[in-house]
């Protein structure tokens, strides 16, 4: 029976997709419930499972567009017997390829070794010196064994160059590829824009036309974060298997600052302008299709080991290209950390509906005044952009100062704010 794979609907605006690869070849035999081919909308890439198995039968090339429920393919279920047996009970090509070659290793390795006077002669490469083109004769070997010399000694004790010599490393240098001049070129790449990088242009551009952004700056003490992320990690990973890194003290910090500014947390919506009282806080992606930004969810419930693994588990899927529109849909603040690619300073764009969106940058060591004396301390420039018709300048200072504060004062993460001296004489 002949069944058709049409392509499912990634979200109720979206009307078609583009065939960005295929997991398989025409005519091969598939199984049930195995991904066959990567769909691209202008919101995320999604996995085309086999309803079936069986033969199956490409129906658009890489790079087409479909209608949402197109026919992408079909299987032939008559042929699902003819199924090869189950790639996790047959060698990789790589094996087969280096079996061959591990025998012949297992082999030579159980032959007896040779006497010394009938090796080769054999290359021997100083430490700082490279002298490749050197050979050492098993004669010459035993004289430097019994005279305990090395390669680097003889060579120093060498006091006159044959013109071979100088020829030779004349060659060497003239063939070495950092001399070789280049080869001018006018040739160009050009590749086609996928529908996720289209849409992500438009968006860029409209943030910039329709909104009118802003950008505030601070610069962060990153010394208690990261003297607590030291001295707990290798506890933190006993107990939750995973490590601590810096984005889920941010992603609090952001949640506990929004509490204190909500605001920032809004956007506009017609006439109105909507504040959730929940912080479902995006965090940018970076992978080879794109900017992506998963959602971690109510964010003020959860605790710094629980947003550290929601990270985590969403980047993965981003980067493999496994995150679903729902998980991508619905925030109501954003950060981005151009730190991980060496940024200093940047300002970032507001993620629409969204107004408002904060930088991450480095940590470098600066010299800063502390208590009246220069003391060196690992900074972060943090960036906070935001759409000035829903968020005044106080505010968008004020989150700021209080990120700042809670960033360089961990604990008071805990209580809201306050200091634990503070709450203990009740001010």
């Amino acid at each position: 029976m002949i069944i058709e794979i049409k392509v499912p609907s990634p979200g109720e605006s979206i009307t078609e997709v583009e065939i960005g690869r295929w997991l398989v070849s025409d005519g091969d035999i598939v199984e049930k419930d195995q991904e066959i081919a990567e769909i691209e909308s202008d919101k995320a890439t999604l996995a085309l499972v086999a309803t079936e198995a069986g033969e199956v039968s490409l129906k658009a090339e890489e790079g087409d567009s479909i209608e949402v429920g197109g026919v992408a393919c079909t299987i032939d279920t008559d042929k699902a017997g003819e199924a090869p047996v189950a790639p996790k009970e047959e060698p990789k090509a790589e094996e087969r390829k280096e079996a061959p070659e591990e025998k012949k290793q297992e082999a030579e390795s159980k032959k007896p070794e040779p006497p010394k006077t009938e090796k080769k002669p054999e290359t021997t490469k100083p430490s700082g010196e490279d002298v490749s083109h050197v050979k050492t004769t098993p004669a010459a070997k035993a004289v430097m064994e019994a005279k305990g010399l090395s390669v680097e000694e003889v060579l120093e004790g060498l006091r006159r160059l044959s013109r071979k010599d100088v020829e030779t490393a004349a060659d060497a240098l003239r063939n070495h590829p950092s001399l070789q001049k280049p080869e001018a070129s006018r040739e160009e790449d050009r590749q086609t824009m996928t529908s996720l990088r289209k849409k992500l242009s438009q968006r860029l551009v409209s943030v910039k036309n329709e909104t009118a952004m802003l950008t505030t700056f601070n610069e962060l003490d990153m010394s208690r974060v990261m003297q607590l992320r030291k001295t707990y990690q290798e506890r933190f990973v006993e107990k939750h298997g995973f490590k601590l890194g810096f984005m889920s003290f941010f992603t609090k910090a952001v949640s506990e600052a929004l509490k204190l500014h909500p605001g920032v947390n809004s956007m506009i919506e017609g006439d109105e302008i909507v504040t959730p009282r929940y912080h479902d806080v995006g965090i940018a992606v970076m992978t080879p299709k794109g900017l992506m930004v998963p959602i971690v969810r109510n964010v003020e419930t959860k605790s710094i080991p629980e947003i550290e693994l929601e990270i985590k588990e969403l980047a993965a899927k981003a980067r493999n290209r496994r995150l679903t529109i729902e998980e991508m849909t619905g925030g109501t603040f954003t950060i981005t950390n151009g730190g991980v690619f060496g940024s200093l300073m940047s300002t970032p764009i507001i993620n629409p509906p969204q107004s408002g969106i904060l930088g991450m940058h480095s940590i470098k060591e600066r010299p800063i005044a502390v208590n009246g004396k220069v003391e060196i301390r690992p900074m972060m420039y943090t960036a906070l952009s935001y759409d000035h018709r829903v968020i005044d300048g106080k505010d968008s200072v004020g989150f700021l100062v209080d990120l700042k504060e809670f960033i360089e004062n961990p604990e008071k993460l805990l209580f809201g704010g306050s200091s634990p001296e503070e709450l203990l004489l009740d001010l």
